[in-house]
């Protein structure tokens, strides 16, 4: 197989039943590379086997002096020599790209589960966990996958082996019949002890790895304040339960692998010492006993692969708990094969509020509480959240369509959500529009809704970006740190909004859209965002009266419910509750704490 077929065009559906079941849903999955593989490991170890038979018989021709039979040895000897270097060859490259295919089909299914999931998944497991399974997880399940093949070739090759010198020696053949799985078996009860210590290396490593996520990605705000020295003395402290874990991990591993060198080599020895007392007694040539003790010797490469095997089984299994941990994550929504009407001429219906999002109109909608906010942006956007009971929440429906009932493709495709902490992926600004959109809006125009020109200045360290010309092509090509760290809160802000303006999708949801802006950025971005989402359906979660002040119907949310629903003025002067939220009455005062330093404030962005 070529590693041109490489990334999948699908990687498949496995089977979660098990971590067992997952590792062998991968090796069915890859049945040619499997066979293939076998193949090449009987031809390199049962020519490795063969080979001490014609030294058996050159020693024998020797002592016979008889010339032609050497030559013919040796020319068996050779040919072997030849067989046994392409079977090395070629089982390494199937074994390499076996393990490959292996490590990239995991990564793959990780992958598809968190764009499946979308910004579920880090609620419902930890960041450093699934990079843990999508790194070292992965290396260790692609070990075993490909160790399978070549454990077959040593297995075969053992029975070959085994029945060779009993033919010869009954007595030989039967102790090799029958040592080598007591050798093998002897290795199982360190199983035990390193499955566990694994499992506690792992898990630490992905705690470990999970700081350090959160670490790198509030390093700025932890330089702001001076906290760079507690958050590094904490990783230093997961880090040293790393390294102890993996010390532990290692002891129990040096300890079977001295057992796998010195268990065999006393087997050999006394077979050998046996061996040598039946050639000095004349029961078998000094030819045999030399062809029986090299293919004994032999036997310690296959007790070495079973060995391998134990270790390799011990430690997937702990990697393959942990993928399908992940991979069995389900979504409730986009599951079936309903058919949506024109989402742009459809109103959005949550039945657990009673909101209703009249199609083609700009809707805010007022939550006194952010959890309840982000819960309700969710559900609109087809992602139904968890209740506290552990059951489904109600779907959000389109067109009196429930959204998880829509093929997931077709949901995401009708209603977007924008949410509050968008993520800014590294690369040029091309590629961050590199977008699915309808073609209405171009970016550009996105751009300048979303108020983002000191954005474009920033990116072109100062250089005014014009939207067509090489102005326009040299913004275009400006280069975006990870998760846009060289630029302020705000300005990220504004770029994600432009981003999700160019898409144009039927229906828009942005949750809190200005929350980093100052009150004259936030009107301006109001204005541009009501001119640009003129005619489709757009729900914004806010709080400003800037931004409210702008919507065709603002709904107030109380209680987990639909509480009051018109204009923002009419609300304010008729609906206490509503003008207690928005001007915050209801808020205590809080204390005055010092901004950090580390966050860059820009122009018209608030402190």
């Amino acid at each position: 197989m070529l590693l041109k077929t490489l990334p999948l065009a699908d990687p498949g559906r496995p089977d979660l039943s098990s971590p067992l079941a997952f590792l062998r849903w991968l090796q069915r999955d890859q049945r040619r590379g499997q066979v293939l593989a076998t193949c090449w490991s009987l031809l390199e170890t049962g020519c490795q086997a063969a080979l001490p038979v014609p030294v058996g018989l050159g020693v024998q021709a020797v002592v016979d002096e008889d010339s032609g039979a050497l030559w013919r040895a040796g020319a068996l000897a050779l040919v072997l020599a030849v067989l046994t270097g392409l079977g090395t060859v070629l089982l390494h490259r199937q074994s390499v790209w076996n393990w490959i295919h292996a490590v990239c089909q995991v990564r793959q299914l990780v992958a598809r589960q968190a764009s499946d999931l979308g910004a579920g998944l880090s609620r419902r497991i930890a960041t450093g966990e699934v990079v843990a399974v999508g790194s070292g997880d992965v290396e260790k399940i692609g070990w075993y996958v490909e160790l399978v093949a070549r454990l077959r070739g040593a297995i075969a090759v053992w029975l070959a082996v085994s029945a060779g010198v009993l033919a010869v020696e009954p007595v030989l053949g039967l102790a090799v019949l029958l040592g080598v799985p007591v050798l093998a078996a002897s290795v199982w009860p360190l199983l035990g002890p390193i499955e566990r210590r694994y499992s506690e290396q792992r898990a630490l490593g992905g705690k470990a790895t999970e700081l350090a996520a959160d670490t790198v990605a509030g390093l700025r705000v932890l330089r702001g304040i001076g906290g760079e020295e507690l958050f590094l003395d904490r990783y230093r402290a997961a880090s040293q339960k790393v390294r102890a874990a993996a010390v532990r991990s290692a002891r129990i591993r040096s300890l079977m692998q001295a057992q796998q060198v010195l268990l065999p080599g006393l087997f050999v020895v006394g077979v050998t010492w046996y061996g040598a007392r039946l050639a000095a007694d004349g029961r078998i040539s000094v030819g045999a006993l030399v062809a029986v003790y090299g293919s004994i010797a032999f036997l310690a490469a296959p007790l070495r692969i079973l060995g391998e095997a134990a270790h390799a089984w011990s430690v997937a299994r702990v990697s393959a708990g942990r993928a399908v941990r992940v991979l069995a994550l389900a979504r409730t929504e986009g599951t079936g094969d309903a058919v949506l009407g024109d989402p742009a001429r459809s109103d959005l219906f949550d039945p657990a509020t009673g909101l209703t999002a009249r199609a083609g109109e700009l809707t805010a909608v007022v939550c006194g509480d952010p959890d309840v906010a982000g819960a309700l942006a969710e559900r609109l956007g087809g992602h139904v959240p968890v209740g506290g009971d552990g059951r489904p929440e109600p779907s959000a429906r389109l067109g009196g369509i429930e959204l998880d009932a829509v093929p997931l493709a077709e949901a995401r495709a009708a209603v977007l959500v924008h949410d509050k902490e968008p993520v800014l992926l590294s690369g040029t600004l091309a590629a961050l529009f590199d977008v699915p959109s309808s073609g209405r809006v171009d970016p550009w125009e996105a751009l300048a809704a979303a108020r983002a020109q000191d954005v474009l200045d920033a990116l072109l360290d100062g250089a005014q970006g014009a939207p067509d010309g090489a102005g326009g092509a040299a913004v275009m090509a400006a280069e975006i740190t990870e998760r846009g760290r060289s630029l302020s809160g705000g300005q990220r802000q504004r770029l994600a909004l432009a981003r999700s303006l160019l898409a144009d999708p039927p229906v828009l949801v942005l949750d809190e859209p200005t929350s980093a802006v100052d009150a004259h950025t936030e009107s301006r971005i109001a204005a541009g965002l009501r001119g640009n989402r003129e005619g489709r359906t757009t729900v914004v979660f806010a709080t400003s009266p800037l931004l409210l002040d702008r919507a065709d119907r603002v709904v107030l949310i109380r209680d987990g419910a639909v509480a009051a629903a018109g204009t923002h003025r009419e609300l304010m002067r008729g609906e206490p509750a509503y003008r207690a939220v928005v001007t915050r009455a209801e808020q205590p005062v809080p204390a005055q704490e010092p901004a950090p330093v580390g966050e860059p404030v820009r122009a018209g962005e608030q402190p």
